[in-house]
């Protein structure tokens, strides 16, 4: 069992961030923001995946007059995403965002800073300190030489004094990179010296496997150590493939429930069957099954109820048939083509845990 930090809690409208509360799944919409019909459209679709929390970018004010619209057609908090302008994200809160995001390298002055958490306060709205190892300041990386899990420290306390002096707390701290070794440090570092939720991330971390795995080793190594309250992986995909891989990692490390967590063997010469199209396709068509259950496809006796003994359920493959087990009991042989099909039908009348 993960021993999770105990970390301040703040709300996002009605969705709780810290204080061990369940760890959010966060994406970002990459329709135009002042497109409504195709960002609510993209909200729905990955609210339906398992998105918690939603970020939109707000580049300019035709975004921001969206807002309004946007809100009333979906049922999950909207971050607002500002960038230089801080302008943006004082209209962003009057128009009824729930949470901004900020990045410390690119806001501005001291007072530009001030004049958004006034506007926050004021609205009862959290904020969001993005550091990135690729935007930090430029007396912080002239004193660093480059980008360091210190410097980005250092950038985040700079932000962080300010809102302290200022008594802003309702904060959310993400410290992120596209360095999986420095995103870890950091984040170490900032959970040591402050009980602030942070928000995960591996930032650009790219495209397919590689992506995922990047995002599965920063994200899954902290979540390990009880740090992180809040996740996003950034993925250049579907944002839908954002959310299946962060509902993976927490169900992998137990922080989640549902969903049907399917084992398989890596095959070998003993498989008289191609397992690999099998496992694909069960995956698929399982996708809308949100009981909480192991599934077993082995490719032989020898992998089996044995050694899938505690999935719920199974099917071992045999040379043109496969055995139904459960719990490691063998319940019947059924022929090779009805194989998946027989399955989903016992998972689908499986009793809930």
């Amino acid at each position: 069992m993960i021993k999770r930090k105990n970390t301040r809690k703040i709300y996002v409208a009605d969705v709780l961030i810290g204080g061990k509360s369940p760890i959010t799944i966060q994406s970002m919409t990459t329709s135009k923001t002042y497109d409504v019909e195709s960002v609510v459209k993209e909200i729905k679709t990955l609210e339906a995946a398992g998105c918690q929390i939603i970020r939109a970018s707000l580049p300019d004010m035709d975004s921001v007059k969206a807002i309004p619209q946007i809100k009333e057609q979906i049922d999950i908090p909207l971050i607002g995403d500002i960038h230089f302008n801080y302008k943006l994200a004082l209209a962003a809160i009057d128009r009824g965002i729930d949470k901004i995001r900020i990045n410390s390298g690119n806001i501005g002055s001291r007072e530009k800073v001030e004049n958004v958490l006034a506007k926050a306060q004021d609205f009862n709205i959290p904020i969001r300190i993005g550091v990135n190892s690729g935007s930090l300041e430029k007396d912080i990386l002239e004193k660093y030489g480059h980008p360091t899990a210190d410097a980005m420290l250092e950038s985040a306390e700079k932000h962080l004094k300010i809102c302290q002096e200022f008594g802003f707390q309702d904060l959310v701290f993400s410290l992120k990179s596209t360095n999986v070794p420095l995103m870890i440090e950091v984040n170490r570092k900032f959970s040591k010296k402050y009980s602030y939720p942070l928000h995960l991330g591996v930032t650009e971390a790219g495209t397919g496997w590689k992506a995922m795995v990047k995002s599965s080793l920063g994200i899954g190594t902290l979540l390990a150590e009880g740090i992180g309250d809040t996740i996003r992986v950034s993925l250049t995909d579907d944002p839908v493939e954002e959310i299946k891989a962060g509902l993976q990692i927490l169900r992998t490390l137990g922080l989640a429930p549902g969903g049907l967590d399917i084992i398989s063997c890596p095959t070998c010469a003993r498989a008289q069957v191609n397992l690999v199209p099998l496992v694909k396709e069960l995956e698929k068509r399982t996708e809308h099954i949100k009981k909480n259950l192991t599934v077993a496809v082995m490719g032989c006796a020898v992998n089996g109820p044995g050694e899938a003994r505690e999935a719920d359920i199974g099917i071992a493959c045999g040379k043109n048939s496969g055995i139904l087990f459960k719990k490691g009991e063998v319940i019947e042989t059924i022929p090779e083509d009805e194989m998946i099909a027989r399955l989903i039908e016992e998972l689908e009348n499986f009793p809930e845990k």
